[in-house]
C-alpha cells in the first residue's frame, strides 16, 4: 500500500473513532433523566397513597416508589441502598431524606422535586447517608473510573505486546490487580481523603475492578490477537465506561443501557466500591458477582489462548530423526 493512501486511510480511521468515542459518552450525558428511581414515601397511609399518586402523575416512569410506615423506617430503606431517596409525610408538609452518598445528582433531584410537590418552601434535605465532606458533590468519586479503567487497559495491553507467554501474562495481570488495589486505596483513603470505609474493602473492589478489565483485555489479545485487543477496547472505553452510571446513577441512563453498564466491570466497580466505602457493604452481592465472572472469564481466555499456542508450537515443531547408528570399526 502507497505511503499517501496509507496515511489517508489513519486519518479517515482517526475521525470515524473519535465521532465514536464523541458519541459514546455524550450521547448518555445528554439524555439523563429519572427513569425507575428508587425512593420512599413514609407517613399515613392516605397521605402516602396521595404522594405516590401525584408523583406517578407528574413524573411518569420517573421513580418507583416503596412505602413505609415511618421515618425510622424510610431511614433504614437508605442505609440499605434500597432507596435514594424517601419523602416523609408530616402535618406541616413533606420533608426529605437523601443519601447523596448514592448518588449526588439525585439527591439535588429529589430537593427540587419536593419543592414543586409542596408548592412551598421545604426544610433543607437530610441527609442520612453523606459523600465524603472532602468531596460533597461527588466530583472526585465520579473521576475514579476512567483512570482505572484506561490503565486496566493499558497494563492489558503492554503484556500482551511485552510477554510472550500467556502464562506469565496472567501472572502479570494479578500482580498489576494486586497492586493497584492497594496503592490507589491509600491515595484515596490517605492523599485524598475522599473515600471513607475500610481500607482492605476498597483495595478490594479497586484490585477486582482492575482484574476485571485487564484479564479480559489480555485474554482476548491472546485469543483473537490484535483483533482482541481493539475489541477488548471497544468494549471497555466505549462501551463500558459511558455506561457505568458512576457520575449519577444507572438509573438516570437511557433503558436499558443503564442496566448493561451495571453488568460490565466499571458500572459494577463503582457500585461495588460506594457499597463498600459509604453503605457497610449493603447491597454488594450483584456487583460484586459481575465483577467475579469478567475477572474469572478474562483468566479462562489467557488460559485457552496459552493451550492454542501452545497447540500450534507442537503441531509446528520439526520432526526429530534418530540418526543411523554407525556400524563398529567403520
Amino acid at each position: 500500500m502507497k505511503t499517501s493512501l496509507r496515511a489517508v486511510l489513519v486519518g479517515v480511521v482517526a475521525v470515524a473513532v473519535q465521532a465514536l468515542m464523541v458519541t459514546a459518552f455524550a450521547w448518555p450525558a445528554a439524555h439523563i433523566a429519572p427513569r425507575h428511581v428508587s425512593i420512599v414515601v413514609a407517613g399515613p397511609a392516605s397521605a402516602g397513597a396521595s404522594v405516590a399518586q401525584r408523583l406517578d402523575a407528574e413524573h411518569p416512569g420517573a421513580f418507583e416508589v416503596k412505602r413505609r410506615p415511618d421515618e425510622a423506617a424510610a431511614r433504614r430503606a437508605l442505609a440499605d441502598r434500597e432507596a435514594y431517596g424517601a419523602i416523609v409525610v408530616t402535618q406541616s408538609g413533606p420533608r426529605v431524606l437523601v443519601a447523596s452518598a448514592a448518588s449526588p445528582t439525585v439527591a439535588q433531584l429529589l430537593t427540587q422535586m419536593s419543592q414543586q410537590l409542596s408548592g412551598v418552601r421545604v426544610p433543607a434535605p437530610q441527609d442520612v447517608v453523606p459523600a465524603d465532606p472532602d468531596d460533597p458533590r461527588g466530583a472526585a468519586f465520579g473521576a475514579l473510573v476512567l483512570p482505572l479503567v484506561i490503565s486496566s487497559i493499558a497494563c492489558g495491553v503492554l503484556l500482551t505486546l511485552l510477554v510472550g507467554s500467556a502464562e506469565w501474562r496472567g501472572i502479570g495481570v494479578v500482580v498489576f490487580a494486586a497492586g493497584a488495589g492497594l496503592l490507589t486505596a491509600t491515595i484515596l483513603a490517605v492523599g485524598l481523603s475522599v473515600v471513607p470505609g475500610s481500607y482492605v474493602a476498597v483495595a478490594g473492589v479497586v484490585g477486582l475492578t482492575s482484574l476485571a478489565v485487564a484479564s479480559t483485555l489480555a485474554g482476548l489479545a491472546a485469543l483473537l490477537g490484535r483483533a482482541g485487543i481493539v475489541l477488548g477496547v471497544a468494549i471497555m472505553m466505549l462501551l463500558a465506561n459511558p455506561l457505568s452510571g458512576v457520575t449519577s446513577a444507572p438509573e438516570l441512563l437511557p433503558r436499558p443501557w443503564g442496566t448493561i453498564g451495571q453488568n460490565m466491570p466499571a458500572g459494577a466497580g463503582g457500585t461495588l466500591l460506594r457499597s463498600a466505602a459509604f453503605f457497610d457493604g449493603a447491597r454488594a452481592g450483584g456487583p460484586l458477582t459481575v465483577l467475579l465472572v469478567w475477572s474469572a472469564a478474562g483468566l479462562l481466555l489467557i488460559g485457552a489462548g496459552a493451550l492454542r499456542n501452545r497447540r500450534v508450537r507442537s503441531g509446528n515443531a520439526p520432526e526429530r530423526h534418530t540418526p543411523a547408528p554407525v556400524p563398529a570399526g567403520s
